[in-house]
């Protein structure tokens, strides 16, 4: 897949994009291929707000459409009017939490609406099997999934490309799910796909029910700020402008059919987490104790609380074939990502909370 210099016109349809990841992705490729038409698709769940890619609504190369990913008459519509040559799919419930509340909705969602999705982009691409129509014959599916999908790692080793999967929570096993969906229409119609695994992303634009900006909240109001079980459940921490980046390199050069699997090689644990970011609010925006004096750590306000069920021990990710056939790397540690995450929030929530 070569027509990817910028400099050809193309429709590429995005889905969820008004949320955390998608949101950054956008205005990136935007800037960074400015003949490409992006239509996003979101049907502005409880995770998706309009308001992160307000930087964007006035560029004539982007175009929003509020709906629904399983829809598959509004997807259908949506190939032929704008006449898409791409898709990378990002939407997804994906919180764990409520996944084990509430599954079916993931199942919908992760696993019906990704289904919809590829099966509409090849009845659209493609004469029959491994035979794509002239016109579309450089059109691929990027499916954007979690490494939760291999389930939990021991104390060593990290995971592959060729991890057995082994999901432990409705969400991840939804994502399994999608995966083998995309994996199964390039394997049987030979539709162009591509995979990406990531681990944890952090960064601006994340919803607040994740770890770090509650983390960051709960800081500056004043509450505490909870931590499941002891808090030495670890994950791999990845910037998420870099997992953008990497996301950039698959769609256009990786190999078709391959899975990448994107990773910060940031391995932390959520005490490290809630102890680091505390300790740059201690510096950069002191806390005063209820009584006044001199000022006291926002660690005091870390409590720990029940932890949640299957929640997996430990991941962390071998980006090594990224690296090596794409070239990718990281441009953030965990030092640097961090600070910029916690200052985008400083901004964020000094206006909410003022």
């Amino acid at each position: 897949m070569f027509r990817k210099d910028g400099r050809e016109e193309m429709n590429i349809l995005l889905t969820g994009t008004a949320g955390f990841i998608g949101s950054n992705f956008v205005p990136y490729f935007l800037e960074k291929y400015p003949s490409y038409t992006l239509i996003n698709l979101d049907l502005l769940t409880y995770a998706g707000n309009l308001e992160n890619l307000k930087e964007c609504e006035e560029n004539p190369q982007y175009k929003f459409i509020k709906g629904d990913i399983c829809n598959r008459e509004l997807v259908e519509f949506i190939f032929n009017e704008y006449d898409i040559r791409g898709v990378i799919h990002f939407a997804a419930e994906s919180h764990v939490d409520n996944s084990i509340k509430n599954p079916g909705v993931f199942i919908e969602t992760n696993v019906n609406g990704t289904y919809t999705l590829i099966d509409v982009a090849k009845k659209h691409w493609m004469e029959k099997p491994f035979v794509y129509k002239k016109e579309y014959k450089d059109c691929r599916f990027h499916h954007i999934s979690t490494d939760e999908v291999y389930g939990t790692l021991g104390e060593v080793g990290l995971f592959t490309e060729t991890t057995p999967y082994a999901p432990n929570s409705p969400y991840s096993a939804s994502k399994a799910s999608s995966d083998m969906i995309v994996r199964a229409y390039h394997e049987t119609f030979g539709v162009d796909t591509v995979i990406t695994n990531c681990s944890n992303n952090y960064g601006p634009k994340q919803h607040d029910e994740k770890l770090i900006p509650t983390i960051i909240r709960n800081a500056l109001q004043g509450n505490p700020i909870p931590i499941y079980g002891d808090g030495k459940n670890i994950r791999d921490w990845l910037y998420v402008l870099d997992h953008c980046k990497g996301i950039d390199l698959v769609y256009h050069l990786g190999k078709t059919g391959e899975t990448y699997n994107i990773g910060g090689r940031n391995e932390r644990t959520n005490l490290q987490i809630v102890d680091k970011i505390c300790s740059i609010l201690d510096e950069i925006k002191p806390r005063h104790s209820s009584e006044g004096g001199n000022p006291s750590s926002y660690k005091e306000l870390i409590t720990f609380v029940e932890d949640r069920a299957g929640h997996d021990r430990r991941y962390a990710i071998d980006a090594t074939k990224l690296e090596n056939e794409l070239g990718w790397r990281a441009d953030e540690n965990f030092d640097t990502g961090i600070l910029k995450t916690i200052e985008w929030y400083l901004g964020r929530y000094d206006i909410i909370l003022s």
